[in-house]
C-alpha cells in the first residue's frame, strides 16, 4: 500500500510538472520570444552571349531578403518576408521590364515585393498554410518556386497536407494567383507572355506513399486555370504517377503523366510525359543519367506538353532554351556527375535534345558548375556556373556565365 501511495504521489508530481511545462511551451508570448529573423543576400553577375542580332547581356543584381519566422502557439505560427532586387551598375540587359529589347534576356527585374506572408497550423497528422507561400511538390518538375531566379515564384492560396498513416502524405492546394519571376509588375511592360502575376484558379492534388526505402509511389493531378498567361494557352489538367527509390545502391525514377485541356483553354490537348532515370554513388561521386520526353501534338497552336509552374531551370539545361516546349515536343537524353573537389562541389551535365514528333535534332548542351563555402564567413557560399547550348534545328547558339555570392543567416 505504501508503495502504491508513493507511486501515485510520484505520478501526481510528474503530472503537475508536465502540465506546467506544457503551459510554458504553449504561452502566447512564444510567438514573439521564439521568433527567428530571416536574412539572405545574393549577388549575381550574369553574362549572356547569343548568336543573333541581340547585344550581349551583362547583368549585376543584388537580391536581399528580410523577414521573420514566428514561434509556435498551439501549433499556430506566422511568417513574413520581403525581397528587394537591385541593379548594380548599368542595365545592359533585357530584364523584361526595362524596355531594352536590343539585349539578350536576363529575367531578373528590379524592385521590391512581399515574397511570403502566411499563417500556418501544424498538427501531428498534418499541416495547413494560408496566404502567400512557397510550394515545391516532388522534384518541382510541375510545381516549384524557381528559386534560381532573383525573384522567387510564390503562390497565393491555401495548402493542406494530411499524414493519416506513417509514410503517407496527402496534399491539396488551391491557388488563385501566382507571383511569377517576372514581378513585381510595373504595368508598362507586363504582357501576357511574361505577366508578373498569373491570375486564375488552380487545384493541386498530390498523394505520396513511402512503401519502403526501396519504393516511394506518388500520384498527382494538377488542374491549372491560368487566365492571363499566353504562349500556348497553358490552362491544363496533368495526371500522373511517379515511382522512385534505391535498390542495391542504384537510385531510380520512373514517371508518366498525361495532359489535357482545362478551364477555358480552347485547344484540344492530348500529350504525354515520360521520365526514366538511374543514379549511382561511388566514392563520393554521384553519377546520373536519364531520358525525359515532353510529347508534341499536331494541329493548330502549340499543343505540346507544357509545365508553366515548374522550376524549369533545373531541367533541360541551364541555358533555359526550352522554357516553352516546342510544338513538336522534346526528347532530352542526359548524363551528369557531381563530385567533391577541394572543399566544394563540382558538377557537369550533357544534354542531347531532339524533337518528339519528326526527326529534328534541336541541339546539344554542356553545363558546368563549382560551388564552395567562403572560408571565415559562416553562411557565405560562392558559385561559378556555365552553360553552352550548341544549336542545330532549334534556337541559336547560346552561352551563359554566372558568378554568384550568397549569404544566408
Amino acid at each position: 500500500m505504501r508503495t502504491m501511495k508513493l507511486s501515485l504521489l510520484s505520478l501526481a508530481i510528474a503530472g503537475t510538472t508536465l502540465s506546467h511545462a506544457a503551459h510554458a511551451e504553449e504561452a502566447f508570448s512564444n510567438l514573439f520570444t521564439e521568433a527567428k529573423p530571416i536574412l539572405d543576400a545574393r549577388y549575381r553577375y550574369e553574362h549572356v552571349d547569343q548568336d543573333n542580332a541581340l547585344k550581349h547581356a551583362n547583368a549585376q543584381t543584388l537580391r536581399t531578403r528580410v523577414g521573420v519566422q514566428s514561434g509556435k502557439w498551439y501549433g499556430l505560427s506566422a511568417l513574413i518576408e520581403a525581397d528587394n532586387v537591385s541593379l548594380i551598375g548599368d542595365a545592359s540587359y533585357n530584364e523584361t521590364r526595362n524596355g531594352q529589347s536590343e539585349y539578350s534576356v536576363v529575367a531578373d527585374p528590379d524592385g521590391s515585393e512581399i515574397n511570403q506572408a502566411l499563417l500556418r497550423y501544424d498538427h501531428q497528422y498534418g499541416s495547413a498554410v494560408l496566404g502567400r507561400q512557397r510550394i515545391n511538390l516532388d522534384n518541382q518538375r510541375f510545381v516549384g518556386g524557381v528559386a534560381w531566379r532573383q525573384n522567387e515564384q510564390t503562390y497565393d492560396g491555401a495548402l493542406l497536407q494530411l499524414k493519416p498513416l506513417s509514410g503517407l502524405t496527402l496534399s491539396y492546394a488551391y491557388i488563385d494567383n501566382i507571383n511569377s519571376i517576372f514581378g513585381p509588375g510595373n504595368g508598362k511592360y507586363d504582357t501576357a507572355g511574361n505577366p508578373a502575376n498569373i491570375e486564375g484558379h488552380s487545384h493541386l492534388l498530390n498523394a505520396q506513399y513511402v512503401l519502403m526505402p526501396e519504393l516511394t509511389a506518388t500520384a498527382y493531378q494538377y488542374r491549372l486555370g491560368l487566365d492571363n498567361l499566353a504562349a500556348g494557352n497553358q490552362s491544363s489538367k496533368t495526371t500522373g504517377v511517379r515511382l522512385n527509390g534505391a535498390v542495391a545502391g542504384v537510385s531510380y525514377v520512373l514517371e508518366y503523366a498525361q495532359q489535357t485541356e482545362y478551364a477555358d483553354n480552347p485547344l484540344d490537348l492530348d500529350s504525354d510525359y515520360y521520365l526514366a532515370e538511374l543514379g549511382y554513388i561511388i566514392k563520393g561521386v554521384t553519377l546520373k543519367g536519364g531520358y525525359e520526353v515532353l510529347g508534341g501534338d499536331e494541329g493548330p497552336g502549340n499543343r505540346a506538353f507544357q509545365t508553366p509552374l515548374a522550376t524549369k531551370h533545373a531541367f533541360q539545361g541551364w541555358a533555359d532554351i526550352f522554357l516553352l516546349t516546342p510544338a513538336n515536343g522534346i526528347k532530352d537524353a542526359y548524363v551528369g556527375a557531381s563530385a567533391p573537389l577541394l572543399g566544394g562541389t563540382l558538377a557537369a551535365w550533357y544534354h542531347d535534345f531532339r524533337a518528339e514528333k519528326g526527326s529534328s535534332q534541336y541541339g546539344e548542351e554542356i553545363d558546368l558548375s563549382y560551388a564552395h563555402p567562403i572560408p571565415g564567413v559562416k553562411g557565405l557560399v560562392g558559385l561559378v556556373k556555365y552553360a553552352s547550348y550548341d544549336a542545330d534545328d532549334f534556337a541559336v547558339d547560346t552561352d551563359k556565365l554566372w558568378v554568384q555570392l550568397q549569404y544566408s543567416y
